[in-house]
């Protein structure tokens, strides 16, 4: 079958003109087919003169006579001999089943294909057209018409006569007629006109544009697009026709319908033949061309031409253009081609004599045809995928590997390897028959990175022989290959081997040192990769032994790790105390005293208790190492012995850190002196005198600085608050000369000034507040108290008020509204009128605590 379906699209192809074709990169929207089978052999011995199209059969009339009902391949199912002259016509209804025909001898015949019951007539001249009503087969609509010189209308009348009616004559012989639902359109030699035989009048005259030409040469093409828009074509004019109801305020004696001509326009060439074909339109053409032979112009018959167009309102567009290849076309004229299309289907029939051709709009396999052809294959791929359900004569794959088959040829490699991962898909033998072919182009890297690495896997033999070969000649793709695949692609140990041959010819290569060891790790050797990323300072080691849990392993490693990183190693140890103790480190480090001590320190910062055995050996590693960190040890660390950091600092000379000893060991004016005499600094000796808070460390300061101007003048800017500035200012000698006296002596004015503002503001702050707070108490002590049967004394816990109002009662009340029965107090001793809240009071007396007295 499919042997059959390309030679028919070779066959097609014979069709057209392969000269345009070669030069346009545009599609063709049609393909073309030689009606063959029976037609072959009908047409060697007779000459196609007409043909009408159902969408069951064709019906085929001939020169010598004969009609012929044809299946659409072209086979003879039955054969009508009518006369012994051409078939002018063959009409078929819409059902089919119905047939008329005309002759050039003038016979009507007009009979059903099942029954051969009807009209049959001998006319005295020839007959052209003959037309059946749509709905022939339906009992009410019995009719049809002929177009000789006259338009004759038949109609089958209630006592199964035939009834004839003129409906046109006198304007030449009629040449076409074409019907649809109540509407027959005809043309005769003066132009077409539309008949409503619903209302029987005549609607339109659309006149002949040529006159010059001959009617019977050149004859009207007429086809109904619908069933309201009417395509005449004459010449080298086309007009559509769009049939329109008429306003009823408009109607008076005109007819109901009217013809709007929508569009109009001149070709190029003379038109054979209309057929529409959705908003566009198939043209027949009619070729005439010139050339110049012997000096003198003659004309001579070309191809005829299948044009497909736009029609505009005032012209047409071009869509695309076929020349067609008929058999003896140089022998035909306009009238000897046809036209012919079926109703809903993309198919149309080009008649000539001795020829017909097919053509049909183009499928996806065409299609695909067409961009193969033009070595797209790309686009070929993709409209085979697209429409994969569709397609009948291409498989996907197969126009896949002609892509990559034909990528390959071109040298570009790297695309026919991309393309492999979507071609052959699941297909393991393709896959490994490409593989094969890749290495046999010496493309191997080419097709490494597209090879199926998940759950769908080619033998291992595969991966292996392209690892082999990147490791001959890539260490870098090599080791990306071992990082990307799984190492279950590959036989690991025979790959080990090969990388262990290599690197005898090349021992120090990092990229290839590197491979081994991710492949120990995969293997599950993590000893051998741990030495090798050690060995060569790898960052992914923190990583392997995290991941793996070596932290056995590395025991005896820590000082090969601090080398290579020392923060990195640090922070690893001590996130993982529970699996290397420091004891444990810090036997290892015990050579490496710099070492040790950044271990230590960061152990220190992060918990000052935890390494306090080791707080004795820091000093010493902080004093040899990191000086600017020994003092904020010293401050922080509760642990180290006092006395054997002072020895060191004071060998060193560590003069702020031996301050800060002195000072903690209870010897401040020893540390003073030193900051005074070592340092010099009688801002630091401020600071530290403020400190202390001691006024005899102030007084050694004073007089250590009372011979020194400098350290005077300090004294006088930063003493004014903590030491009567006048105390500093009495035992300065007259006449010695100190720096910036003057603004010493404005700043102690100022402070005292601000310290005299600030003492008046606190003192109206409070004198606001006991004011407030004294207003507050008066209102309280003012505000009545409700006494009730629902109080109790809180003496006897009884009822406050006596059941008998009656009799006289003392009641005590105290504004923290604790309520007695002034018995149930105690005495209130030798001031009978002072007593204050035995409860309030046990607690703290306040303005709570006095008394309201209630007597009755």
């Amino acid at each position: 079958m499919a042997e059959v379906e390309d030679q028919e699209r070779k066959s097609s192809e014979e069709f057209t003109d392969d000269s345009e074709e070669e030069e346009s990169e545009e599609e063709p929207k049609l393909k073309y087919e030689r009606l063959s089978n029976g037609v072959t052999e009908i047409l060697q011995k007779d000459a196609a003169s007409c043909m009408t199209v159902h969408d069951k059969f064709l019906a085929l009339g001939t020169h010598f006579g004969k009609v012929f009902l044809l299946d659409v391949q072209g086979n003879v199912t039955q054969k009508f001999e009518i006369s012994s002259v051409k078939i002018n016509q063959v009409s078929l209804d819409e059902s089919g089943e119905n047939v008329g025909i005309c002759s050039e001898d003038g016979k009507v015949q007009v009979f059903g294909l099942y029954t051969r019951e009807g009209f049959h007539e001998n006319f005295d001249c020839p007959i052209k057209v003959v037309a059946l009503h749509p709905q022939f087969s339906k009992s009410n609509y019995k009719q049809f018409v002929t177009g000789g010189s006259k338009l004759l209308l038949y109609e089958r009348n209630w006592l199964n006569r035939w009834k004839m009616s003129v409906l046109h004559e006198g304007e030449g012989t009629i040449s076409n007629i074409q019907w649809r639902t109540n509407l027959i359109a005809w043309a005769n030699n003066v132009g077409v006109k539309i008949y409503d035989i619903s209302t029987k009048q005549r609607i339109t005259n659309v006149l002949r544009d040529d006159v010059s030409l001959r009617p019977d040469m050149y004859p009207c093409s007429l086809c109904w697009k619908d069933n309201q828009t009417l395509i005449v074509g004459w010449g080298k004019s086309i007009k559509m026709c769009s049939v329109k109801e008429r306003n009823p305020t408009e109607l008076r004696d005109l007819p109901s319908r009217y013809v709007e001509i929508v569009s109009a326009f001149e070709t190029e060439f003379f038109i054979s033949g209309l057929a529409p074909l959705a908003d566009q339109l198939v043209t027949l053409y009619f070729v005439k061309e010139n050339a110049k032979q012997l000096e003198e112009e003659e004309e001579f018959r070309a191809r005829p031409r299948l044009d497909i167009i736009q029609p505009l309102a005032e012209s047409c567009e071009e869509i695309s253009s076929d020349a067609l290849s008929v058999r003896n076309f140089t022998d035909n004229e306009c009238r000897d081609y046809r036209l012919e299309h079926a109703e809903g289907e993309s198919l149309f029939y080009i008649i000539s004599p001795k020829d017909i051709v097919v053509a049909k709009e183009r499928d996806q396999d065409d299609h695909i045809d067409w961009l193969l052809d033009k070595k797209k294959y790309e686009e070929a791929l993709m409209a085979a995928e697209i429409s994969f359900k569709n397609i009948k004569r291409h498989d996907v794959q197969k126009i896949g590997m002609a892509y990559i088959n034909h990528l390959v040829e071109k040298g570009d490699y790297d695309t026919a390897a991309r393309k492999c991962q979507k071609v052959l898909g699941k297909n393991m033998e393709l896959w490994e028959n490409e593989v094969y072919r890749f290495k046999t182009i010496g493309q191997l890297k080419a097709i490494s990175q597209y090879l199926p690495r998940g759950d769908l896997r080619l033998r291992p033999a595969i991966y292996e022989m392209i690892l082999h070969e990147f490791l001959k000649t890539d260490y870098e793709g090599f080791a990306t290959l071992i990082r990307e695949w799984p190492g279950e692609l590959y036989n690991n140990n025979a790959v080990v081997q090969a990388v262990g041959d290599q690197l005898k010819k090349d021992p120090t290569h990092r990229t290839l040192l590197t491979t081994l060891a991710e492949l120990y790790t995969y293997d599950q050797r993590y000893d051998r990769a741990l030495e090798i990323y050690l060995r060569l300072r790898h960052k992914d080691v923190y990583q392997l032994i995290h991941k793996h849990n070596l932290f056995a392993s590395i025991e005896d490693k820590i000082v090969l790790l601090m080398d290579f990183d020392k923060e990195k190693a640090v922070d690893m140890l001590l996130d993982n105390e529970d699996k290397i103790s420091t004891d444990r480190v810090v036997e290892e480090l015990r050579d490496r005293p710099e070492l040790l001590h950044v271990y230590l320190h960061k152990l220190f910062k992060r918990d000052h208790h935890k390494g306090q055995r080791y707080h004795e050996r820091q000093i010493g590693l902080y004093a040899e190492y990191d000086r600017p960190n020994l003092l904020p040890f010293l401050r922080d660390s509760t642990h180290c012995p006092l006395e054997k950091a002072l020895e060191i600092c004071q060998e060193r000379n560590f003069v702020e850190e031996t301050v800060f000893l002195l000072s903690r060991m209870g010897n401040c004016r020893r540390a003073l002196q030193m900051i005074m005499e070592e340092l010099g600094d009688v801002d630091k000796a401020i600071d530290f005198a403020k400190e202390q808070d001691d006024s005899e460390l102030w007084e050694d300061l004073i007089s250590y600085s009372i011979d020194k101007p400098p350290f005077i003048t300090g004294l006088l800017n930063n003493i004014g608050t903590h030491v009567d500035p006048i105390l500093l200012i009495h035992r300065i000698k007259e006449g010695m000369e100190i720096p910036n006296l003057r603004d010493s002596l404005v700043k102690i004015l100022q402070d005292y000034n601000l310290q005299i503002l600030l003492r008046e503001g606190c003192k109206k702050i409070l004198v606001a507040d006991s004011l407030s707070l004294l207003q507050k108490m008066h209102r309280t002590q003012m505000r009545g108290v409700r006494v009730d049967d629902e109080n109790i004394c809180e003496a006897c816990h009884g009822t406050i008020l006596p059941s008998d109002m009656a009799q006289p009662f003392s009641v005590v009340v105290f504004n923290c509204r604790h309520m007695f029965h002034k018995e149930c107090l105690p005495s209130s001793g030798t001031i009978p009128a002072v007593q204050f809240c035995n409860i309030c009071s046990a607690k703290k007396r306040g303005p709570g605590s006095g008394i309201l007295d209630m007597k009755k």
